[in-house]
């Protein structure tokens, strides 16, 4: 049992660096997948023998070897090497997590393609987390992923951080697939709210693209956005480990170093530009700047959102602008609920749990608790995190239990 405890932490925390470094060895994403596979299952039958001082260590090593074992029997070595050397004077294994996000985000890749190939391999999500974060079908990730690979193979890709003219073409990609990595960890599937392996691979790779582009806005606000988000983490869980919204969380809990460096990258990226992720900086620094929840500038956060709908127009940050509207003093819950409504008919939120989440909210608002109990159903339903549905089932009681 103790073995296989470890292995599991050493598979959230170090799964994207062995696989980046066969990576480096093999330039073959499929061939240092299997051998990073092979490697953890060659664990679980040694370790029982005794766990090494550094497992993350002798994975590497052994992937690496059961690599070079594959490559050498292979007849014709150049086939097998469908990426292309890295340029002399690249910086070395500290940034391979980097190169491997910037291979799976080239541009000759189609976007779509480029996320979840990303989230595969830098995150180590099986393809079924893969589809639960992208909002897809398994099967239609699982595509996504193979003619990714397949794409990279044929093209000839390489491994390595981009020249600094190429760097603008990928950059906003390169962001989201971070920013997709941090909302994996923040609610994760399974049992456990947050996996910290994966919040804090993002805030790591940020901080790496800050360093590449340390004049760029955006990289400075998603940073700030996952500092600041991340500073009200310890919050987030009870004693009892039931999930605590913001609007109930002890403030006095959150990270002051945290809070003051996210406030202090998302106000520069602000002062530079409004590109998407300074405005989500923006709405979360509102947040975290409030004195309280009954004080947050709920019209300055719709303001945000309004602008966010103009350069980024997506259904996700159409229900938070709704979610934010209804808070806003006086608002028109009708016309909010109106809006939610018709996000649902939009395909890209099917099976989002948030939305019927926000609209039971809306509905318990109105009194319209019969209608608000099935928007918690349908929430509980559609959940993949425990913590979550708890929480939801805890609100659907409360809700039956004030109508009887």
């Amino acid at each position: 049992m103790q073995v296989t405890r470890e292995l599991a932490r050493v598979h959230r925390e170090s799964w994207s660096t062995v696989l980046a470094s066969v990576v480096r060895l093999t330039r073959d994403l499929d061939l240092a997948e299997d051998c990073t596979q092979d490697a953890f299952v060659q664990a679980l039958r040694t370790w029982p023998e005794g766990i090494p001082d550094n497992p993350g260590g002798w994975l590497t090593t052994v992937a690496r070897r059961l690599a070079l074992d594959r490559l050498r029997r292979e007849t014709n070595l150049r086939r097998k090497l469908p990426l292309l050397v890295e340029e002399p004077g690249e910086v070395e294994q500290p940034t391979d997590p980097l190169r491997l996000v910037f291979t799976c985000c080239h541009p000759a890749l189609a976007r779509e393609s480029q996320v979840a190939l990303t989230l595969r391999l830098i995150c180590g999500l099986t393809t079924r987390e893969v589809a639960a974060v992208l909002l897809i079908s398994e099967p239609t990730a699982a595509a996504r992923i193979t003619r990714a690979k397949k794409k990279i193979a044929a093209a000839g890709i390489p491994y390595r951080i981009p020249a600094d003219h190429e760097l603008p073409a990928r950059m906003d990609v390169v962001l989201t697939v971070v920013h997709l990595v941090y909302t994996a960890g923040y609610v994760a599937a399974g049992a456990e709210l947050t996996r910290s392996d994966l919040t804090g691979r993002a805030i790591e790779l940020s901080r790496m693209l800050v360093r590449l582009m340390p004049d760029e806005p955006e990289p400075q606000a998603l940073l700030g956005l996952l500092l600041m988000t991340e500073a009200r983490g310890d919050a987030r869980v009870s004693a009892d480990g039931e999930l605590v919204l913001l609007a109930d969380q002890d403030r006095s809990r959150w990270d002051v170093q945290l809070l003051a460096e996210g406030v202090s990258r998302a106000t520069a990226a602000l002062q530079q530009g409004h590109g998407r992720f300074a405005l989500q900086a923006a709405v979360a620094g509102l947040h975290v700047t409030a004195p309280s929840w009954e004080q947050t500038d709920w019209r300055q956060v719709v303001r945000m959102y309004d602008a966010m709908m103009v350069s980024w127009p997506t259904p996700i940050v159409a229900l938070n602008r709704a979610a934010a509207h209804s808070l806003v003093p006086g608002a028109d819950l009708e016309a909010v609920l109106a809006e939610l409504e018709a996000l649902g008919k939009e395909s890209a939120l099917a099976g989002y749990a948030y939305l019927p989440a926000t609209r039971a909210d809306v509905l318990t608002r109105l009194g319209r608790t019969r209608q608000a109990a099935e928007a918690y159903e349908q929430a509980i339903e559609q959940t993949a995190n425990e913590t979550e549905r708890r929480f939801l089932a805890n609100r659907l009681a409360q809700g039956r239990g004030a109508h009887s």
